[in-house]
């Protein structure tokens, strides 16, 4: 049966099998359910072993081995902050520590019936307890810190412990506001928010009253979760083990796959996702509301959310879906996000809600330079359509683009993927081959057969000129294949972060209603399997899983430090290789006096030096996880990381401006005002960007020398 399996799983047969291979499955085994949510569940669990165990990339023995890792990851994935469970509570759900893999077998779910059981009771406990120490005034005066890092604090041994944390937790919560009202009043009002000061009282007072309404909320919020959500929180701790791409998507999650809070329809253009009980941004469209406005930013953790001038509605601990129902809203209404910046800073960003611009996520070019001699082409995602002829296709907007450029008569070019999440592994190899004559572009590996290599089909370049790729900590997937592939053949210098993302695989998706068959259409809706099938390598043989693709030339960045990508995520496929293919690379005979020359002129640049200063603040920022709750501490604190923060506020930002241009005047004048203004906008934003007039230097040295 598996060997079955892995041939319908070949790339070409993968629209055609999906949708039943399951279906064959279960029918094989004979199975007959009941309309029950029980047997919903249980067809559910089934199913997800069974794809995990024959259709996964690499497939695990579902043993006491993995049962025992899912049980820690669903732990910590049901109360990631340790603000519910006692560690008696641990103790006692470990008796089903090695029955996990039993209980996804049979589809039985008696370990999460208890986890959920002993959950709510806590739920309720806590609901209570906020209540209560709410109720009075905090003491600001003692010395005690509060470590608001999850991972260096214990599960608490005991009501007395779990009260003691609250306590400190809300202390905490209640300064924090404190401060944010000290720093927003007028310099008149500011001495009332001293701590001897008479009318201090009153000001502890709203805080308290705001943090409970919040904490309201907020426990309103969590107790609609149902059976369904948690549910689908136990199936991700068994997936979560095979990798970070595979996961499975509740029926009220499914429509939700990949959220861009652009939506459907009208919202402000980011990409979502939960990470512990935050939402963080994991994107931002090109050209979308968020975009123009230019605050929002990737690794932004979303706060509170308000309506226009309405009170800001604390968000921390909501579904990401309940997030995205509260930022979404109709085209020209604002939504005002507070925000957690990666440097700890607070930050409220105000949006004007839009329709997203399909149009903004296309290839677009510029020239650069008094001489007008550097052609740029910024490619913000990989974008094309496998059934309708007429549609857009990336690589064929890109080839326009340099045959433009080349008529203008640039004589060098930089390519942009930074921020490039991929898309079309197809798209990716008819992309590279805009710069290669002829030859292999990546090799592909499915489970259980021999590597495959894909060629660039088409004959002769495009462009033969000099060309820098550029590359940031969010180039990803497909976007990695063409630099990588440029790489390899020295067609290009790669500049940027030290690596890309690291995103190495190939997902898909199958449909449970689908896969589940006629005989068990009453149990549907079932919900969706996002499912790792394949791994890409380069023509070398090397892998960007977790490597990424490492830059010839290295950029100073103010994350530098952090751990960022696939890297950072737990469970990973890890990095191998495979035999290189036979291809024709050029001769880089020049490429490494231009590296040389570039990393003497990052050493001695201050734009660069203040970058690495940056970074290097940061880095002790990291450690800085114990906070004072005294208040005259606590606000020292503040102040002093305010000011260090603005020291930093355009680290990003180029001494001397660049000179962008049209490309083609009369693709302007075709243009409606509100377009004009868009690429004006952008050519503004690269006329400041520090790492792109590297970029225009990289180039001219490899023209030149």
């Amino acid at each position: 049966m598996f060997s079955v399996i892995r041939i319908m799983f070949m790339t070409k047969n993968l629209k055609y099998t999906l949708p039943v291979l399951i279906a064959i499955v279960l029918g094989s085994l004979g199975f007959s359910w009941n309309s029950t949510e029980k047997d919903k569940e249980k067809l559910v669990l089934q199913l997800i072993h069974d794809a995990l165990t024959s259709i996964h990339y690499q497939p695990k023995v579902v043993d006491d081995s993995l049962s025992s890792k899912v049980f820690d990851f669903y732990i910590k994935s049901l109360d990631s902050q340790k603000r519910f469970l006692h560690k008696g509570d641990i103790e006692e759900l470990k008796a089903y520590r090695y029955q996990l893999d039993d209980e996804l077998k049979s589809g039985s779910t008696d370990f999460l019936n208890k986890s959920i059981e002993i959950s709510n009771t806590r739920f309720d406990e806590a609901k209570a307890r906020y209540k209560k120490i709410l109720s009075t005034p905090f003491d600001f005066y003692p010395d005690e810190l509060f470590q608001t890092d999850s991972e260096l604090r214990f599960y608490p041994d005991g009501e007395n412990e779990m009260e003691t944390f609250w306590r400190k937790y809300l202390k905490f919560r209640v300064l924090s506001r404190l401060y944010d009202r000290f720093e927003s009043t007028d310099s008149a009002s500011k001495i009332s928010f001293g701590i001897d000061h008479e009318g201090f009282a009153q000001e502890e007072k709203k805080a308290r009253e705001k943090e409970l309404e919040i904490h309201d909320e907020w426990f309103k919020n969590m107790s609609e979760n149902d059976r369904n959500d948690l549910f689908g929180l136990y199936v991700n701790s068994f997936t979560a083990l095979f990798d970070p791409h595979t996961r499975y998507f509740a029926p009220r999650q499914k429509e939700e796959f990949e959220i861009e809070l652009s939506g459907q329809l009208e919202g402000i253009g980011a990409s979502l996702r939960q990470e512990g009980e935050y939402v963080e941004v994991v994107s931002i469209v090109t050209g979308s509301a968020c975009w123009r406005q230019g605050d929002l930013e990737v690794g932004d953790k979303l706060l509170k959310v308000a309506q226009g001038n309405s009170e800001p509605e604390d968000i921390v601990g909501m579904t990401t879906t309940k997030v995205v129902s509260k930022v979404r809203g109709k085209k020209g209404t604002e939504v005002r996000l507070t925000v957690r910046k990666k440097d700890g800073s607070e930050k409220v960003i105000s949006i004007i809600r839009d329709i997203v611009e399909i149009e903004s996520t296309f290839a677009r070019s510029a020239v650069i330079g008094d001489k007008k001699t550097t052609g740029y082409i910024r490619l913000p995602k990989f974008y094309v359509d496998f059934y309708k002829d007429s549609n857009r296709d990336c690589a064929e907007d890109v080839k326009n683009e340099i045959i433009k450029l080349k008529e203008s008569g640039i004589k060098s070019l930089i390519f942009d993927l930074r921020g490039n999440g991929g898309g079309s592994l197809i798209a990716a190899i008819k992309i590279a081959g805009l710069f290669v004559d002829e030859g292999p572009m990546v090799q592909v590996k499915t489970s259980g057969q021999r590597v495959k290599s894909y060629n660039d089909r088409d004959k002769g370049s495009v462009w033969d000129g000099p060309l820098v790729v550029m590359v940031n900590e969010g180039t990803a997937s497909a976007s990695e294949i063409v630099a990588a592939a440029l790489q390899d053949y020295g067609r290009a210098l790669v500049l940027g972060t030290s690596q890309t993302f690291g995103k190495g695989t190939v997902q898909n998706i199958l449909d449970f209603d689908r896969a589940a068959g006629p005989f068990n259409s009453s149990l549907r809706p079932l919900g969706a399997l996002k499912l790792t099938i394949q791994k890409y390598y380069r023509i070398s043989g090397g892998t960007t899983q977790l490597d990424g693709v490492q830059s010839d030339i290295i950029l100073p960045h103010p994350y530098e430090n952090f751990s960022f990508g696939e890297r950072e995520m737990e469970f990973p496929l890890p990095v191998d290789k495979v035999l290189p293919v036979a291809y024709n690379s050029i001769s880089k005979s020049n490429f490494e006096k231009v590296i040389l020359k570039s990393r003497n002129r990052i050493s001695i640049n201050s734009g660069f030096k203040h970058i690495k200063a940056y970074s290097s603040w940061l880095d002790t920022q990291k450690a800085q996880t114990n906070i004072p709750l005294s208040y005259r501490d606590y606000f020292e604190r503040e102040q002093n990381l305010n000011k260090e923060i603005k020291k930093y506020s355009d680290v990003l930002e180029s001494e001397n401006q660049l000179k962008i241009d049209w490309v083609d005047k009369d693709f302007r004048e075709n243009l409606d005002s509100l377009d004009i203004m868009k690429y004006e906008k952008w050519f503004k934003s690269l006329s400041r960007d520090i790492y792109l007039a590297e970029g225009i230097r990289v180039v001219n040295d490899i023209e030149n020398t």
